[in-house]
């Protein structure tokens, strides 16, 4: 072998195979690896431990000679009582020597961790679960929201990265110290750092009831690819359906309320609705449900209520439901009902995943 000190030179010294191998086991780093579960919920099953303060992922140091994923599924095993094939990786981080706050002693030299992803657990599997005595003091799951305040800052980075990772669905993403090298628009906008809306509300497919008031009116706006429209505050990164609030110019009809709010938040025109059913809430009131074809967006504008300008995404259906915190079945229930709306205005079902896509410029379809 051949080394140059510069990529134009002419190759003049050669080195051993025993002098290569010592210089790049010099070099050498850690290998960890790790893997990212949640609940129905879209919350994170996190870790803990006798050893640290802080939660941890499901996960440690590969052994000598072994692979990352099956490193995971080993320490799911151990750690968890688990047994897993782990096949879908989310992130690789690159760890550097200054990014871990490591005691002095341990010569920490950088690391690659990489994040597996180990599914969505029901609560049969989770009751399944038998942390290793003497390691694991138990497991709890978090809101995404949660993480930094749990987790160490750059696990707590790192996993954030990760689950937006899954929930784009783009494939896995390189990290140097639990940030994307790449950001798309979740990472820019920082979708999940802040609380998901919580709405553990029944979901009812008939009409509102005589006598219960309209409070609110949202849609599922439909672009022709199946993918529907979502709104990101650009400061806090929380996500909402387009719609809002009844308004005394409405004339009390939620359809009306629903086109004002798409026009005010996301400069968005929409065909003829769907009626898909109403979320019942204290008060009482009613939460409206519409389904509707995306006509256009205009140029992205102020929101007159909020004082926001939102960035608008497109995102499936499924991927939608990861923004908020809705409950399982609430949430199975009213994505049933908007696939229901979809197929009645002959939409196509989107493909599932694709990568959440930005919309920043006007758009007509």
């Amino acid at each position: 072998m051949t080394t140059t000190s510069a990529p134009d030179e002419t190759p003049g010294v050669t080195m051993k195979d025993e002098a290569y191998g010592e210089l790049r086991a010099s070099a050498a780093l850690w290998a960890g690896t790790s893997v990212l579960i949640t609940n129905q919920r879209g919350q994170v099953l996190l870790q803990r431990v006798s050893y640290r303060p802080t939660r941890l992922l499901p996960g440690g140091a590969v052994d000598k000679g072994e692979s990352p994923a099956r490193g995971a599924a080993r320490e799911l095993e151990e750690e968890l009582g688990v047994k897993a094939t782990v096949t879908q990786g989310l992130a690789v981080d690159w760890v550097s020597p200054t990014g871990r706050a490591a005691p002095p002693a341990l010569r920490f030299p950088g690391e690659l961790l990489h994040v597996f992803d180990g599914g969505v657990w029901d609560d049969d599997r989770i009751a399944a679960v038998r942390p290793a005595p003497g390691e694991i003091d138990g497991i709890e799951f978090a809101e995404p929201a949660d993480l930094p305040s749990l987790m160490s800052p750059g696990d707590a980075r790192r996993t954030l990265s990760a689950l937006r990772a899954r929930v784009n669905g783009a494939g896995p993403v390189l990290l140097e110290d639990g940030l994307p090298i790449a950001p798309t628009v979740l990472d820019r906008v920082g979708v999940l750092r802040t609380a998901r809306a919580r709405h553990h509300l029944p979901f009812h497919a008939g009409p509102v009831p005589a006598g219960l008031a309209v409070r609110q009116s949202w849609v599922w706006a439909f672009a022709p690819d199946g993918r529907v429209l979502l709104l990101l505050e650009p400061d806090t990164g929380a996500a909402c359906l387009p719609g809002g609030t009844t308004e005394p110019e409405d004339g009390g009809d939620p359809w009306v309320t629903a086109v004002r709010e798409c026009r005010e938040e996301a400069t968005a025109e929409l065909g003829d609705p769907r009626y898909l059913g109403y979320l019942s809430d204290a008060g009482p009131c009613a939460r409206v449900r519409y389904a509707a074809a995306l006509a256009s967006l205009g140029a992205a504008a102020v929101d007159p209520a909020t004082g926001r300008t939102y960035v608008r995404v497109l995102a499936t259906p499924e991927q939608a439901l990861e923004f908020f915190d809705w409950g399982p079945s609430e949430a199975a229930e009213q994505l049933a009902a908007a696939h229901r709306g979809r197929a009645v205005l002959g939409i196509p079902r989107a493909v599932h995943p694709q990568p959440v896509t930005e919309i920043v410029r006007p758009t007509t379809w």
